[in-house]
């Protein structure tokens, strides 16, 4: 199957496809945008949380001085 088969093959496809109305679209754009920030903002918490545990812990065992040993 060559490349020119396959787009021809996704062109027919998106053509049967049924594409949302811009009332619906809108309202799930906005809630993956809101779920994505909101993950975002988790990973970011969860990430400075583990880097001030680990400087923490370097501290506490001698390694503050922020080098990797």
């Amino acid at each position: 199957m060559g490349l020119k088969n396959y787009a021809k093959g996704v062109v027919k496809e998106g053509k049967r496809v049924r594409w949302p109305k811009r009332d619906v679209l809108i309202p799930s754009i906005v809630v993956v945008v809101v779920i994505a920030v909101l993950a975002a903002l988790i990973l970011f918490a969860e990430d400075a949380a583990g880097n001030r545990l680990i400087q923490i812990l370097k501290e506490a065992f001698g390694g503050g001085n922020g080098a990797a040993q």
